[in-house]
């Protein structure tokens, strides 16, 4: 008896673009606004799955994070 495969198919989501694809906009540590959308209520750095962020923006929107945070515009987690 061969055994049936129950597995359900999950379906793929379409990959959202790149915010930074192009000269529509450069990562800058003192844009505070635009780097908060890509961290979470606890001050975590939301993976590039999730974002669309290719992955050479990724590093540099990870390096501009850090930045901000050590500057005190962003603050390292949202708990007091």
């Amino acid at each position: 008896m061969a055994k049936k495969n129950n597995k359900k198919k999950i379906k793929k989501l379409p990959k959202p673009s790149c915010p930074f694809a192009g000269d529509k906009s450069r990562i800058n540590y003192k844009d505070v606004y635009k780097l908060k959308k890509f961290i979470t209520t606890r001050g975590r750095i939301i993976n590039p799955e999730r974002t669309g962020v290719s992955p050479s923006c990724q590093r540099k929107l990870a390096r501009e994070i850090k930045r901000a945070r050590f500057m005190a515009l962003l603050p390292y987690n949202e708990l007091t």
